[in-house]
Formats: structure tokens, C-alpha cells, sequence
């Protein structure tokens, strides 16, 4: 990867920092992308620089803004002079009680997951067809196998999984288009799964523990790099808990 140039969505923080970090070590050049936490991002592509100067780039945008993702893509290119790959990892993530739907989880969770993801891919299409780049979507386990309480978000990266597929066929030859899809691999920030219910999620993995950032990473970074004959699929990082559900 060294000398080509990847955009990681939501790359301030959590998994999307430790895709940053992972890809950053093979060579590439890192678009930080972040929405709101701008310290965040500043410092991780401070710590990016420091490893090797110029090589990341802090790049704020509001996904649910169209306009905004092509500044995003063009600002990229302007900057690394090319863009050879996309990681649409930024994701807004909440519970939406059935009745209780209203039009702005709607415009969240549709517009983050799946929107952002459609539009941003059409934006940088030119350039990844230009470099016969790839695109990794992370999606979720619960795409496939929908999580109670959840049906919006469920739906929503039930879409981006369709996504990922359709738009396998749309930019092939050229690009490929493939996605992750994490299991208990972070827990959200607020208190939405107390410690009893993340015990019951982890026994029913068959590897009987909870995964890291790191296993998400690295095989974003397997696609990217070492799965040349592989598009339109999604692998599963989830220990085994999407085999029996």
C-alpha cells in the first residue's frame, strides 16, 4: 500500500481508528475523516505524522451532507494527489422501539449507514476506477439476523449489505466492493447493553470472548491488500455468534 491513499470514514475514533492505524502501517497515506471530534482526529493523524510525515490527513465533513461528500472526496485527492481505496466505517448506532420511529432516527440511521455509504462510493468512483481500487463497507452481523429493538439501524445495514453487492457489480471490472461485518466487538458508549446482557452475547459466541478493534482492522486490510479474486461478499469478524443465532 505504500504510496496510495485510503478514506476512512468515522476514522477518529474506535474501530475506525484502529482500520486507520492498521492501514497506515502497510504504506498508505490515511484521509481522517471525522464529523465532530475534531481533537480526536487531530491527534491520530498527529500520531500518523509522526510515523511517517504527511502521510494523514484530518478531513471533517457531515455525511448527511451531499455536498459535503464530494468536498470530502475532492479534498483527498487535492491533497495525496489520488485515491486507491474507501472504508465506509462511520455509523451511527441507537435503539428505535417499534411505534416509536420517528423521521429523524429515520434521516440518521438511513443517512449514515446507507446514504452516506452510497453517495460518498459515487463521489470517489472516478478515482477508484482510475487507481482499480476497492471499497470495504462495515456492515453487522445484525444486517442478517436483526437485533430486538434495534429495526431501524437492522435495516438500514441491511441495505448497505445490499449495497455492497450491487455496487460490486456496478464498479466491476475495475473495483472492488466487498464488506465487514462486526460482531461483539465494542460496546456502544452509553449503557445500552448493561454487563448481564454483554455476558449473554459474549457466551453465545462459539470462541466464548469478546473481539477487538483489531480484528476488524486487519481484515479490512486483507481485503484491501491480499483478496484480489474476492468481491461482493462480507465476511463475518463476530467469533462465531452470526453460526448459530
Amino acid at each position: 500500500m505504500i504510496g496510495k491513499t485510503v478514506l476512512v470514514t468515522g476514522a477518529a475514533k474506535r474501530v475506525g481508528r484502529s482500520i486507520a492505524r492498521e492501514l497506515h502501517a502497510t504504506g498508505a497515506n490515511i484521509a481522517v475523516h471525522y464529523r465532530s471530534a475534531q481533537d480526536a482526529a487531530e491527534a491520530i493523524a498527529a500520531e500518523l505524522n509522526e510515523i511517517r510525515p504527511g502521510s494523514a490527513l484530518c478531513c471533517q465533513a457531515d455525511l448527511l451532507d451531499l455536498e459535503a461528500l464530494l468536498a470530502l472526496v475532492k479534498q483527498t485527492v487535492e491533497h495525496f494527489g489520488r485515491l486507491d481505496a474507501l472504508v465506509n466505517n462511520a455509523s451511527s448506532f441507537f435503539a428505535t422501539p417499534f411505534g416509536q420511529i420517528d423521521q429523524a432516527a429515520w434521516n440518521d440511521l438511513v443517512g449514515s449507514n446507507l446514504q452516506a455509504p452510497l453517495f460518498l462510493t459515487q463521489a470517489a468512483a472516478p478515482h477508484l476506477r482510475a487507481a482499480q481500487g476497492a471499497v470495504v463497507n462495515i456492515t453487522d452481523i445484525h444486517a442478517e439476523r436483526p437485533l430486538a429493538g434495534y429495526p431501524l439501524y437492522c435495516a438500514a445495514k441491511a441495505g448497505l449489505l445490499g449495497l455492497t453487492r450491487a455496487l460490486a457489480v456496478e464498479l466491476a471490472p475495475d473495483v472492488r466492493v466487498n464488506a465487514v461485518a462486526p460482531g461483539p466487538i465494542l460496546w456502544p458508549d452509553d449503557d445500552a447493553f448493561d454487563g448481564e446482557t454483554r455476558e449473554r452475547i459474549v457466551a453465545h459466541t462459539l470462541l466464548k470472548h469478546a473481539g477487538s478493534p483489531q480484528d476488524v482492522a486487519r481484515t479490512v486490510r486483507f481485503l484491501l491488500m491480499d483478496a484480489p479474486y474476492v468481491t461482493g461478499q462480507v465476511i463475518n469478524v463476530d467469533g462465531g455468534r452470526s453460526a448459530h443465532l
